[in-house]
């Protein structure tokens, strides 16, 4: 279940660092136009995908892993099937200290992992989409 409009607008507002999993370089996927959409509205978005490691992309330089990243992140944005987002969510409780929100795109959903999140006093928004929540929510 997801948190109320005024929870996900307080997300939104507060977050500035996100770690987007999934990130594609190819500008016909949706991970791409999103990361896209959240760095012109002013968040610093990481992107996460293994076989793009290296790379410079988004102004910073794409991570093979959350493991990686040795900065704060306030958000991870989730771009994987459902069924593989739990062992997401782990590496990220363990290595993303003050992490303050997971986020599961459309159609993704894990309620394992987003009890695993919760239990860790993080908050969880699934099956949504911030580039569709900012204009909806009149952020």
């Amino acid at each position: 279940m997801n948190p109320p409009d005024s929870e996900i607008a307080r997300i939104l507002r507060e977050t500035r660092t996100i770690a987007l999993v999934g990130w594609s370089p190819n500008p016909a996927r949706p991970s791409h136009g999103v990361a896209r959409y959240l760095v012109a509205r002013g968040y610093r978005v990481i992107p996460v995908n293994p076989g793009q490691a290296g790379r410079e992309a988004l102004g910073t330089t794409v991570r093979a892993s959350l493991a990686e990243i040795d900065e704060p992140v306030d958000m991870v944005d989730i771009f994987r099937r459902s069924e593989e987002v739990l062992p997401v969510v782990e590496q990220a409780l363990r290595h993303l200290p003050g992490l303050k929100t997971i986020w599961m795109q459309l159609g993704v959903t894990n309620p394992a992992a987003a009890g695993l999140a919760e239990a860790a006093g993080v908050d969880v928004v699934q099956n949504r989409c911030p580039a569709i929540e900012i204009p909806r929510l009149g952020l």
